[in-house]
Formats: structure tokens, C-alpha cells, sequence
């Protein structure tokens, strides 16, 4: 990729195929590993300019990818380019990509040079250039391309830049010289050239040269772009002027004597100081950040790293630890200032912190200037010489950070604080997150003594967990069980039992979880505080801008500028991009913070809910008219129903949790109403068990809701439910119990979606009259009320019934009825039902023209809607109409991708799994049979027997209603 896009195998070049093909494999390649969704591919291969055919020119290129790039005879699942829900995998497992190796050789060179040895950083960063071909993803389309593109031609240039500054390093000037000359030339006003070419032109004793090239930059900047030059080409033309040789050329050269006048390093300290804080006992499963910290830093720098998090996470042991183990390597002071950014006491402020630093060294008597830009040139001048560690602790913002930074060469800095620093130049960057499990249990265990923990293994796992793995907390825990001898673990986790008691539990002495917690809430702004408090409501654990725009009724960008502001404070997390969440214990302190605020806090809750019944019901193929109460769907971020199908997608297996919520505050009608309208979103993705869980848990409260038609509707969603799932007893109850209930309180929409579910139930169980007569019962009460949904559903049943009883002219008559009904709202799902049914008919009727006409309509249709079953059902049914014109080849192809689709499907979530497997595969045999390609089609006959004694089958959906 580091050129035109080229793939080998065993030294053979493959054909990729065409540039857009291509540019799908550079959109998989570039993610390795990672899920990328048809979405991504459409928008980053074809951007503002999409294939009419939509998403289903994808899977031509992902099959001509996988014939070129997969071993002959490689099935799909086991394909380098891995089909998965909503989206492709590469899986890297065995390929070498350029770019993988472009990031090893120049992080070998970047660790050469750490530890010294720019010599060997060289070599390796020409090996790193090497890989280049041109320019990179030559040829290739779309706006991920390009984004790409420009992406690794700047890796290129910092790639080039750092190989011209090790060649300075390693005194080859003039290779250096002869490169920078024809960069330069290109780029006259990058001030990184320039630099190099200063330092290079000193290293061949050619100050006053390299003086002169300043003083041109100088001019061009100022006469071009009315700007001064940066810090980095001020700090090297000072260096120039020092004749500061390791600034410029390195450690080595420092004992060195080729320039004339070479200055020595002053080495002696004004006074020799440690006053870092004790450490504070075992560090437990910080290894990996430890080893960040401690880690060489660039030689002849001041070196800057920092760590934040969230508060009690142990910021401040982890950078005492790592300080004490630095210390051998700064004989010339370690330093620890607290700064006081979340503390009970007065913030430290830069001038206070700078007359502190400086009398510890030794280096201001009697007055010192209170002039904060004085005394930066004190401690500058102070420290130039020195190689010093310095500890700033609970930091606030870089404003307070940077008067503070020494000016020695080899100095180190570390600051820990809540915020991110995004404002501070570091070499490295550590966000400290709570503790694994296990490292949690292992503190937990140190704490209370390994015999205590031993004797009670699940209540010391169940106690580190309700800590949220945060060392403050489980350190609270663990003291308040050293001083209760009679306490077991057992019973202080009965205690935090319920988020109003944990946070309580969680304090001792003057140590406490919930104040730590208060003192992060406090340094923020309204506007901050105000959206903190909206994650207390959030009905989920993990939220996207969406959802707190809506509780904030606030625009997404707003919004989003506020969650980002708090990540960088350490209260939120980002787990992946766009996605949000809150650590255990944080939620808790949220959710309190938020309460404290009732009546804005109901508001919020009222908000969330709202925006989650307008993506179901949006989602949903009911339609306009499938939800006759509740809030109609606002007018908000949701374009189309695929917008908010991908929205719910995003929310994962949380969305019963909504339902649950809901109920929990008291908003009945709410989550009876959200139960209701991801009711059909479940059925479709086979997620038949979250449904359940979200039905019954507003069944429970049912009887407190206001809207009196739920009581019927939730009973008819989970029949609904259990007829997909093939639950038949239970669908039967729950439709005979929303008819009883209609005797009582009538509900005639309710009413026709009880009688067409019991139409479908019957159709599955063979029951031909009991069909016929609910769902035509269902039917005409449907369109009486004009509800186009369960009409149509009602009508696909009763022609599913004729057609099972022979009965073909009444059966096209219902599915053409079905189709109108359909088309009013126009789902392509809905659509697709019918057509795919009445394709059945012409079939037997021998209209072959017709079948092909209406089949080649359905599957163009539940493609879109993403309907596999249907997709696949469709496509198996296309090729009985190919071999019956006289083209079985065409039809082996038909059943062949009816096969892939079926392989989408979970056995798990799928009832007619194996009823649709074998009835493609017997399809495809007889196929096979009119090749003459006998062995072939005995072999699919063979699995059909093999999956039929395997599993008992029953008839095909019934469709749903």
C-alpha cells in the first residue's frame, strides 16, 4: 500500500481486479483485525457519490477479493476476508502488510536512538524508506483513499525528517546537506528543514553559515506570513549561538573538542535534593504504565511525561514509584511539588511552586521576585545546568505545568493529574484506568491478608468488583476490614449492596471515595456540571452524543464539545470513537449529583426514553399506523428508518435495559411503550430472548400504565415472539389473553392483532381452517381501521394457507392484496414478503417469466432491508426458475449464493435454520441432476438426510404479523 495497491503470494503478483475493488481491500487492510461495516466501505469508497445498487455491489467485490486472495476451495468462514454482521473483517493472521512493517522498522529506530545508538536508528529508518514506492495508495478512489494517502505521505516526511537527524547525530553532515537541499527546495518554508540544516551546517563547522540560513527564514516568514519562528528553529539558533554541541549534535558530541570554543557542560548542582514522598507500599498491576514511565527518554532533552485519571485511580503512587526508580538517573535533584488542583487546600499557584522549587536547590536567598515571568527566568537559569527529576502532582491545566519545566538537558518531568493536558507538549502520554479483576482481588488480598480472602473467594471477588477495581476504594475497603476483626467480607459487601449505601461504605478517616469524586465535580464549569449530571440518567451503561443531546436538548456538536471536555477530565471514558461511558463507581456519584436536581433530573429521564421509542417505532416495519397511542416520533436525528436501525444496533444487548429503567423510575407508559416498538427490531434480528426480557419486565408493571391498549399490546408482542421462536403453547396464551382482556376494555387494533396472530400460529401448526378463518377475521378488521401492517401481514397468512391448500388463484389474489397494503408505507421487508410467497404460486403454475419477474424484485428489496432468511429463501427460489427455462448452471450459481446468505444465519437465533438448508440443498441436487453432475448432487442429498436426522423440522415461517 506504501505505492500502488499490490498483493504476492508464494513471490506471485495477484490481480486485485478493478480500483474500487481494490480501494474496499485498502479500506479492510487499513483497519486489520477490525470490523468495518458496509456503511464504511460505502461512504469511504464512493463518498458523496453512492452506486445506485447500494450496498449490494459490495459483495461482488468482497467475492472477487476472496477468489483472488483465499486458497482454492477456502469456505467463507474461513476466508481472509470474514463476512459478520453488518459488516467485513480482514483477518491478518498469516499476511504481511507494508505498512505493519513500516511501523516495526521505525519503532526499532526510534528505540535505537532512545538508548543512544543513532547509528543503528539509521539504518533501520532507511530500511523504513525503502518500503516506499511512489506515492502511497496510488490510483485509488474515495475519500478514505485520500485521507489515508495524505496520512502516510506525512508519515513519510517525519520518517525522512528523523533519518536526517540521526545522520546529525552520527556527524554524517554532509549526506544530511546533500538530502536537505533537495527537500528544501521543495518546501522552503518548513521550519523542521531548516533546523536540521542549522544543525548540520554547525556540525561542519559553518556556524556562521547556519547563522545566516536563520536569518533568511527570518525574512521569508515575516515578509510570506507576517509570523516570527517557532520555538524549536529560536531554540536551535540559540543553541548556534551557545555553540551548545549536545543540544545540537548529540551527547557524543558534547566530549568532544572540533569546534573551536566548544563550551563545557557545567555539571555541579547548586545543592544535591530528594524530596520525593515515601512510597506507598505495593504496586499492583501497573507494569505495563510503570514501564511507559521509566522508559529512556531522548537524549539531551527535557523529557515530559504525563498521567491522568480518574480520581482514586493511584496517579500519585504510580509516579512516585516510578520517580524513585529514576532518581539514580538525576544526580542532581528529584523534586516533588503537590499543586493542589483537587484538594481541600489552597491550588498552588506557578509563582508559589517556583519560590518553593528554587529554595530547595539552594538557589535564591532573602527575597525572591513574585513577578511569575521573573521567576521563570530564575529557575531557568537555575536549572540549565542541572539534570533533574521533577514530580508535579494533581496537576490542573498546562498553564500551571509549563513555568515549571526545567531547562537542564536530561531532566525529566512527570505530572499526574485528573485532566489531560492536550495543551502540554510530552513525550508520552499514560491515561491510568481502575484495575483488572484479578490485580483488583490481588490488592484486595494483600490487603486484608491472603487467609481472609481465601476463606471467602467469592465475596473478595463480588468486594473488588463493587469497588470498581479502583485502588482508593478497595484500599478503603481493605481498612475498614483490618480494623473489624468480627467484620467478613461477606458482610461489608451486604452492605454496599444498592448504589445508595456504596458510595457511603466507601470513606474512612478522612479518606473518602464520594469526596474525591466531588472535588473533580466542583473544578468544572456549568456547562460541564450540567452534562455530568445528564450521565447520571442515561438508561444505559454506554451512550453515544445522541442520547445526551437529547437529555440535554442541546445540539449534537455542543454536546459532543462537552462529553470530550469530559474525558479529558478523567470522569468519562471513550471506550471506542463516539462511544461513552462512566466507571462503576463514577455512575453512582452521577447519579446522586443528578438526583440532588429532581426535577430537572425527571425531565432528562423523560428525554433518553423518548429518543429510544422514536428509533424503535422509527425502526420498525409497522409503519405510520402500527402505534395508535404514545408520542408520535419527533422530528429529530433520525432521517430514515436505517438511521435508527443503525442507532439501536449501536446500543448492543442494552437496550432492555432502557425497558428496565423506565420501570424503575416510575415511568410506566414509557417502558411499556419502548418494550413495544423494539418488539418487531428484535424479532428481526433473532434476539428473541432480549425481546422477551424487555416484554415481561413491562408486563410486570403493566397495570400502573396509563395508556390502556398495553395491557393487550405486549401480551400480542410476546405472542408475536413466541410464534417466531416456535413456542406455540405460549404463544397461544398470550393472544387468548389479549382477547379477554379486548372483552373487557375493546381495542379493535389490538383485537385484529390477536386474530392474525393466531392465524399465523395456526398456519405453523398445519391448521388450515383455524387459519383461514383468524386471519381473514384479522384482515378485514385491518384494513376496516386502515391499518396497513397487520393487514398485510393477515393477508400474507391467508395466502400462505390457499397456497398450502392447492388453492393458487385465491392465494395471488391475498399476496397481491398483501403487496398494496406494503406499499403504503412503502419497507422493503414488507414488500419483499409477498412477492417471495407469490413467487411460490407461479412456480407451480408453471409462469416462469412471472416467478423470475417478481423473485429478481424480492431480493433486490430484502437485500436493502437486510433481510438474509428472506434473501436467501428468494435467491433458492430464483434458481428452480433457472433450471426450469433450461439454464441449470445459472441455477447452481442462485443456490450456491442462496447457501451463503443461509451461512449468515445462527442456528441459535433462527428456528427454520435447517428447513431452509435443506430446502436449498435439495434445490441445488436437483440442479446438480441436470448438469449430469451425479456424485455432486448425491452429495447434497446426503446432507439434506444428514440435517434431517439431526434435527427434527417443522414448516416455514409463517412470516410474522
Amino acid at each position: 500500500m506504501l505505492g500502488p495497491m499490490r498483493a504476492w503470494r508464494d513471490g506471485g503478483r495477484l490481480a486485485l481486479g478493478p480500483v474500487r475493488q481494490q480501494a474496499v481491500l485498502a479500506a479492510l487492510a487499513l483497519r486489520p483485525g477490525l470490523l468495518v461495516s458496509r456503511e464504511q466501505l460505502l461512504d469511504g469508497v464512493w463518498g458523496e457519490s453512492p452506486p445506485q445498487s447500494g450496498r449490494k455491489v459490495l459483495p461482488s467485490y468482497v467475492y472477487g477479493l476472496r477468489q483472488t486472495l483465499d486458497e482454492s476451495g477456502t469456505a467463507p468462514a474461513d476466508s481472509l476476508i470474514r463476512g459478520e454482521r453488518g459488516g467485513y473483517r480482514l483477518v491478518v493472521d498469516g499476511i504481511r502488510l507494508d505498512v505493519a512493517e513500516l511501523a516495526e522498522r521505525v519503532d526499532e529506530a526510534q528505540r535505537a536512538k532512545a538508548s543512544g545508538d543513532p547509528v543503528t536508528a539509521a539504518d533501520r529508518l532507511s530500511a523504513a524508506l525503502a518500503l516506499f514506492d511512489g506515492e502511497p495508495l496510488a490510483g485509488l478512489p474515495g475519500p478514505y483513499a485520500d485521507a489515508e494517502r495524505q496520512r502516510l505521505l506525512a508519515r513519510l516526511r517525519t520518517v525522512r525528517l528523523e533519518r536526517l537527524e540521526c545522520l546529525v547525530l552520527t556527524g554524517r553532515f554532509a549526506d544530511a546537506l546533500d538530502e536537505l537541499a533537495a527537500l528544501s527546495a521543495a518546501d522552503p518554508a518548513d521550519e523542521s528543514l531548516v533546523a536540521l540544516r542549522m544543525r548540520a551546517l554547525y556540525g561542519s563547522e559553518r556556524q556562521a553559515e547556519a547563522l545566516g540560513v536563520y536569518q533568511d527564514m527570518c525574512g521569508r516568514l515575516r515578509e510570506e506570513l507576517g509570523v516570527d519562528p517557532g520555538d524549536e528553529l529560536r531554540r536551535v539558533h540559540e543553541a548556534v549561538l551557545r555553540r551548545d554541541d549536545e543540544r545540537l549534535l548529540g551527547p557524543a558530541a558534547a566530549h568532544t573538542t572540533h569546534l573551536p570554543g566548544a563550551a563545557q557542560r557545567v555539571s555541579s548542582p547548586l545543592r544535591a535534593v530528594n524530596d520525593l514522598p515515601g512510597d506507598s507500599g505495593r504496586l499492583i498491576g501497573r507494569d505495563r504504565e510503570l514501564a511507559q514511565l521509566i522508559a529512556p527518554a531522548a537524549p539531551g532533552s527535557v523529557s515530559v511525561v504525563t498521567v491522568d485519571g480518574t480520581a482514586g485511580v493511584g496517579k500519585t503512587a504510580l509516579v512516585v514509584r516510578a520517580a524513585r526508580e529514576l532518581s539514580g538517573h538525576h544526580p542532581d535533584g528529584c523534586l516533588f511539588v503537590d499543586l493542589h488542583a483537587h484538594s481541600a487546600q489552597r491550588r498552588q499557584a506557578p509563582e508559589r511552586a517556583l519560590q518553593r522549587l528554587l529554595r530547595s536547590l539552594g538557589a535564591a536567598s532573602g527575597e525572591l521576585p513574585g513577578d511569575l515571568e521573573e521567576l521563570t527566568a530564575a529557575w531557568r537559569a537555575a536549572t540549565s545546568p542541572l539534570r533533574l527529576l521533577l514530580v508535579l502532582d494533581d496537576a490542573l491545566d498546562a498553564d500551571q505545568v509549563r513555568p515549571l519545566l526545567p531547562a537542564g538537558a536530561g531532566s525529566r518531568v512527570l505530572v499526574a493529574g485528573r485532566r489531560r493536558l492536550a495543551e502540554l507538549d510530552a513525550d508520552r502520554r499514560v491515561t491510568l484506568e481502575p484495575l483488572e479483576s484479578g490485580d483488583a482481588v490481588s490488592l484486595l488480598t494483600h490487603l486484608i491478608g491472603a487467609e481472609r480472602a481465601s476463606g471467602e473467594p467469592e465475596a473478595t471477588r463480588q468486594l473488588a468488583g463493587l469497588c470498581d477495581g479502583l485502588p482508593l476504594a478497595l484500599r478503603i475497603a481493605g481498612s475498614r476490614l483490618q480494623n473489624r476483626h468480627s467484620w467478613t467480607v461477606e458482610h461489608l459487601v451486604g452492605r454496599m449492596a444498592g448504589d445508595e449505601h456504596r458510595l457511603g461504605e466507601l470513606s474512612v478517616g478522612d479518606r473518602s471515595v464520594e469526596a474525591a469524586f466531588r472535588l473533580s465535580y466542583d473544578q468544572l464549569t456549568p456547562g460541564q456540571q450540567r452534562g455530568f449530571r445528564a450521565l447520571g440518567v442515561a438508561p444505559t451503561v454506554e451512550f453515544d452524543v445522541l442520547t445526551v443531546a437529547a437529555v440535554l436538548d442541546a445540539p449534537p456538536r455542543d454536546t459532543e464539545r462537552v462529553l470530550e471536555s469530559l474525558v479529558d477530565t478523567s470522569l468519562l471514558q471513550e471506550p471506542r470513537p463516539g462511544r461513552y461511558r462512566l466507571h462503576d463507581l463514577v455512575r453512582v456519584h452521577a447519579r446522586r449529583v443528578a438526583e440532588a436536581v429532581p426535577a430537572e433530573a425527571a425531565a432528562a429521564r423523560r428525554a433518553a426514553y423518548r429518543l429510544f421509542l422514536d428509533a424503535g417505532r422509527i425502526t420498525s416495519d409497522w409503519g405510520r399506523t402500527g402505534f395508535p397511542t404514545g408520542p408520535r416520533p419527533s422530528v429529530g436525528p433520525f432521517g430514515t428508518w436505517q438511521d435508527a436501525e443503525a442507532w439501536l444496533d449501536a446500543a448492543g444487548g442494552e437496550l432492555p435495559d432502557v425497558v428496565a429503567h423506565a420501570a424503575a423510575h416510575g415511568e410506566t407508559d414509557f417502558a411499556c411503550w419502548i418494550a413495544e416498538a423494539l418488539c418487531d427490531y428484535f424479532v428481526r434480528q433473532g434476539r428473541y430472548q432480549e425481546g422477551r426480557t424487555a416484554l415481561e419486565t413491562a408486563l410486570a408493571q403493566v397495570d400502573e400504565a396509563g395508556d390502556p391498549r398495553m395491557s393487550q399490546a405486549l401480551r400480542n408482542c410476546l405472542g408475536y415472539t413466541c410464534v417466531h421462536q416456535r413456542r406455540y403453547a405460549q404463544a397461544r396464551a398470550c393472544f387468548m389473553e389479549a382477547l379477554e382482556i379486548g372483552r373487557r376494555a375493546p381495542d379493535p387494533y389490538e383485537k385484529a392483532r390477536s386474530l392474525t396472530g393466531l392465524g399465523a400460529l395456526d398456519l405453523s401448526l398445519g391448521d388450515g381452517d383455524g387459519a383461514l378463518r383468524h386471519a381473514a377475521a384479522g384482515a378485514e378488521l385491518a384494513e376496516r381501521l386502515g391499518s396497513d401492517w397487520v393487514a398485510s401481514m393477515a393477508l400474507v397468512i391467508l395466502g400462505l394457507t390457499h397456497y398450502f391448500g392447492r388453492r393458487d388463484e385465491e392465494a395471488l389474489a391475498c399476496f397481491a392484496d398483501a403487496r398494496t397494503h406494503a406499499e403504503r408505507d412503502g419497507r422493503p421487508r414488507m414488500l419483499g414478503r409477498p412477492l417471495s410467497c407469490a413467487a411460490d404460486v407461479h412456480l407451480r403454475l408453471g409462469d416462469h417469466g412471472e416467478a423470475r419477474r417478481v423473485l429478481r424484485r424480492a431480493v433486490g428489496l430484502v437485500e436493502q432491508a437486510g433481510d438474509v432468511f428472506l434473501c436467501a429463501r428468494s435467491l433458492t427460489r430464483l434458481g428452480t426458475v433457472e433450471q426450469a427455462e433450461g439454464d441449470p448452471d445459472a441455477a447452481v450459481a442462485l443456490h450456491h449464493q442462496a447457501l451463503r446468505q443461509h451461512a449468515l444465519l445462527s442456528p441459535l437465533t433462527e428456528p427454520s435454520y435447517d428447513w431452509l438448508e435443506m430446502d436449498i440443498r435439495s434445490r441445488l441436487g436437483h440442479a446438480y441432476l441436470a448438469t449430469g453432475r451425479v456424485h455432486e448432487a448425491r452429495q447434497q442429498f446426503q446432507h439434506v438426510l444428514a440435517v434431517h436426522a439431526a434435527h427434527a423440522h417443522g414448516g416455514g415461517r409463517a412470516g410474522g404479523f
